[in-house]
């Protein structure tokens, strides 16, 4: 498999997924959808879609109700971001080399964008009901649903958040460290495995293993975002560097140091790729897939 090609093709779908679920920008709040396409169309790897829709191919699924949770974890993930880079938060200007949403359509624009992209994700998502045609595969969706809504919120993502801003200027060791980067991180890679996972109908046990492996592949790409932090450019990255450390955020970086950094996102990866080759399935694109994410230059 020539993996790099494998990869542009299949981002270039599951960008063509994203941008049917976007809003039509007109009518008398033209401005704030024009923000929240803006944000979405910013540019990205697409990770958490395409997560979700390997693992769902991988358990057998082929029905297009995947393409309705693949456009809606993009969309919270993107929230995610918009806020992430507020004054009040990051206070970032830029992201992948771009302006950052409040940077382009001002702070409060910024805070409603990122509002909006939350309530069209659930609203997206929530559509799977009208693609399905017995009680089982409805309450496969529910799942899905429920799996959504809880890493996405403040026992998923936003809990990790919280943590991490409230401990901003604080010392953390490593134990709350690793809390918040299994909720900042983990969350929404969790959600995609284990939606695409449920949808496929695959066993209880084939979730909670898929959960497991997206912990730790967040986990992993956590500690490596921190090292490119610290080693890569502005210009390589697309945002600027060392924000951490002009945040006064503790990061596994400064907690371990550089060399440690990098030896325990060997040992992590290797644990997350090991649980994925135990599972009674297999894909090669979604091992190649989290090497790429876990091992990237930016």
């Amino acid at each position: 498999m020539n993996f790099p090609e494998e990869l542009r093709k299949r981002t270039e779908k599951t960008q063509a997924v994203i941008e049917r679920f976007l809003p039509t920008e007109d009518g008398q709040q033209k401005k704030i959808l024009e923000a929240m396409n803006y944000s979405v169309l910013a540019g990205g790897k697409r990770l958490r879609p395409l997560m979700m829709y390997e693992t769902y191919q991988m358990f057998g699924g082929k029905e297009d109700v995947i393409h309705l949770f693949m456009a809606a974890i993009e969309m919270i993930h993107t929230y995610s971001l918009v806020h992430d880079d507020l004054p009040a938060m990051d206070n970032d200007e830029y992201r992948r080399g771009k302006l950052t949403t409040h940077a382009k359509y001002g702070h409060a624009m910024g805070i409603l964008a990122g509002d909006g992209l939350l309530n069209l994700a659930f609203e997206t998502a929530a559509a799977a009901f009208d693609c399905v045609d017995d009680l089982e595969d409805a309450k496969r969706v529910a799942k899905a649903l429920q799996i959504l809504g809880r890493k996405a919120g403040v026992y998923g993502m936003i809990g990790g958040q919280v943590v991490d801003v409230a401990s901003t200027g604080c010392a953390v060791d490593e134990k709350k460290l690793l809390f918040i980067y299994r909720l900042k991180t983990s969350a929404l890679l969790e959600a995609s495995m284990m939606i695409g996972a449920v949808l496929a109908k695959a066993e209880k046990a084939e979730v909670q293993a898929t959960e497991q492996i997206a912990s730790d592949v967040g986990l992993a790409f956590q500690i490596r975002d921190d090292i490119l932090d610290v080693t890569s450019t502005m210009e390589a990255l697309g945002k600027p560097i060392h924000s951490d450390e002009r945040n006064e955020k503790t990061t596994y970086v400064t907690l371990k140091g550089l060399s440690k950094a990098s030896e325990d996102v060997e040992e992590i990866s290797k644990r997350a790729l090991m649980r994925l080759e135990s599972l009674s399935c297999h894909s090669e694109f979604l091992t190649e897939l989290i090497k790429s994410l876990i091992y990237r230059e930016k």
